[in-house]
């Protein structure tokens, strides 16, 4: 029976490699987080656990345990693996706005693409992937001229922009049968009197467009933080 090991989430990030054994196990930490992937993106987080892994693998886990010590491991792993996907735009190739737009559009599409991913963002994220995208919204928004407290405040603005609206679409559209949102709809229909702007433009009156609602929101967003007005209000 493997040991077990303690750790949290974000210390895959801290921990010093561990020194390799003079025979090493035939596995690579890359092949172990391509399968964590897929598993995660078949079945999700909730699924997700070192004895199934090491299954997929074809391994022990034991054998597993040489590469990652913990769950939390391959959960931070994995999270920062899918952010390579996320295409940097080249510096100076195009204005603040645009730069920003094609970043969090490309992290809201991986998002989506892996639904699991959105609700684990609250973890320690100091992945190589992860913190050079972050370091370019960060740059992107100091160019722009945007400065402390309005810099953070801006980033953390788009980064729960983004995370939120992709959380709810994943999870609103993993709901395959329509009769939940149908008696939602209906309930609200029969309660206008206490609820007359929901019942009339709420998220339930029919089916959302997705992706214009997440551009009309980024663009407001961005609206507020290229304000000159918004930039030089003292802080609170």
């Amino acid at each position: 029976m493997a040991a077990k090991h303690s750790g949290s989430a974000g210390d895959v990030w801290l921990r010093r490699p561990a020194r390799a054994a003079r025979e090493a196990p035939p596995l690579s930490r890359d092949r172990i987080v391509r399968e964590a992937v897929a598993l995660l993106d078949e079945e999700g987080a909730g699924r997700l656990t070192m004895r199934r892994l090491a299954e997929r693998l074809g391994t022990g886990s034991t054998t597993l345990y040489w590469h990652v010590k913990t769950k939390d491991d391959v959960l931070d792993l994995a999270l920062d693996a899918i952010f390579a996907a996320v295409e940097i735009p080249r510096p100076g190739a195009q204005d603040w706005r645009a730069g920003v737009t094609a970043l969090i559009s490309g992290w809201r599409a991986v998002l989506l693409e892996h639904p699991w991913s959105a609700a684990l963002l609250g973890r320690p994220m100091l992945g190589p992937n992860v913190l050079a995208r972050s370091e370019f919204l960060y740059a992107t928004l100091v160019g722009a001229g945007v400065t402390e407290p309005h810099l953070t405040a801006a980033a953390y603005g788009l980064s729960n922009y983004v995370i939120g609206s992709a959380l709810m679409q994943a999870t609103w559209t993993a709901q395959e049968e329509d009769a939940p949102r149908q008696a939602a709809r209906e309930f609200l229909r029969d309660n206008r009197d206490r609820y007359p702007v929901l019942a009339t433009h709420g998220p339930l009156t029919g089916d959302s467009d997705w992706d214009t609602s997440f551009a009309l929101g980024l663009a407001w967003l961005l609206d507020g933080i290229g304000s000159d007005e918004q930039r030089t209000e003292r802080a609170p």
